[in-house]
């Protein structure tokens, strides 16, 4: 069987082999593999090539359209053509049965399915081609010189989140603009908040994607901590949502680094507001959120926020919120 299997395969395909240095004694298994990665995570994986494929029809990818097709999207045996693999390996990592392939591998396959950077990081993770991210002990403080930096800003509204969205810190320019709330108690988690609180649906005028964004983040978290008790409680409350749900399982992943919203706040008006978030150093587990005006008038809206909360609060509540 061996033989014939080799013999069969494409040109295209035995280069490919030869190029990854296969030792001979593996020239009958289609592509190299690692045998020593983790099977974990095999059914997100073919669950996450099948979304990706379904999204793409093969005039997308340059293949002539042929045959009545009985659902959307390329056809396993065409995925694995433009990946120059082979249709049974294909099967069998859709199917979890597969082992580990290589980043070449996975690289082709990413290739095939033209998937993002985002989504190319996610596949390896997903493949066991990349380690879990290391976590940080969860009573560990937040560095003094972050803390002084979320103080020294008010009139940027910033905070401190980690891959859950759990809120560490917020400065007086969150609490001015998102409310008193906005990261304690049950307001602690903003993906919680963005779904669950009506008030900041009605403020974000673009809640749906800011939300589609959030779930993609959420499901790329996942991939990188999927034995996080925490974190698969928080995604099992909000598939609750039915917007969640929905979007939690179309597969799409993101990594939101920066992008531009827009606010409409009571008595204020509405703002355009930026907003990126930075790696903090040492703690590859949390992100600063910074939430800058894009325009004059919202600069002077944020400012007209932070003077109000500021003269409520003269006996001295503390600015940050842990």
């Amino acid at each position: 069987m061996a033989s014939t299997i080799a013999t069969a395969r494409p040109a295209r395909e035995i280069a490919r082999i030869l190029a990854f240095g296969v030792p001979p004694a593996r020239m009958d298994a289609p592509y190299p593999v690692r045998d020593d990665q983790p099977m974990s995570g095999k059914a997100e994986l073919g669950d996450f090539l099948r979304a990706m494929r379904a999204r793409l029809a093969p005039e997308d990818v340059g293949l002539p359209r042929s045959g009545t097709r009985r659902t959307p999207g390329l056809r396993r045996q065409e995925v694995a053509q433009l990946a120059a693999v082979s249709i049974d390996w294909y099967i069998r990592v859709e199917q979890g049965r597969a082992g580990t392939p290589s980043a070449a591998v996975l690289d082709a396959i990413a290739d095939a399915l033209r998937l993002s950077p985002t989504e190319r990081a996610h596949l390896r993770v997903l493949a066991g081609s990349e380690q879990p991210l290391p976590q940080s002990p969860p009573s560990e403080p937040l560095p003094a010189s972050l803390v002084y930096l979320l103080e020294s800003m008010p009139l940027v509204p910033a905070y401190v989140i980690d891959f859950r969205f759990d809120v560490h810190a917020r400065n007086e320019g969150a609490a001015a603009l998102f409310g008193e709330d906005f990261g304690a108690g049950t307001q602690r988690n903003a993906a919680v908040v963005l779904f669950e609180v009506q008030e900041v649906k009605d403020a974000q005028l673009d809640w749906r994607r800011v939300a589609r964004e959030t779930v993609g983040n959420l499901r790329a978290n996942q991939a990188r901590h999927r034995d996080d008790e925490q974190l698969n409680a928080l995604i099992a409350r909000l598939r609750g949502n039915p917007d969640f749900a929905l979007w939690w399982e179309d597969r799409t992943v993101e990594e939101r680094a920066h992008g531009v919203k827009r606010l409409r706040i009571p008595d204020i008006g509405d703002l355009t507001m930026c907003y990126d978030y930075l790696a903090v150093g040492g703690r590859p587990d949390l992100r600063l959120v910074t939430v800058t005006p894009a325009d004059a008038a919202s600069e002077q809206g944020i400012r007209t926020l932070v003077a109000r909360r500021t003269r409520k609060h003269v006996a001295g509540v503390p600015n940050i919120a842990a």
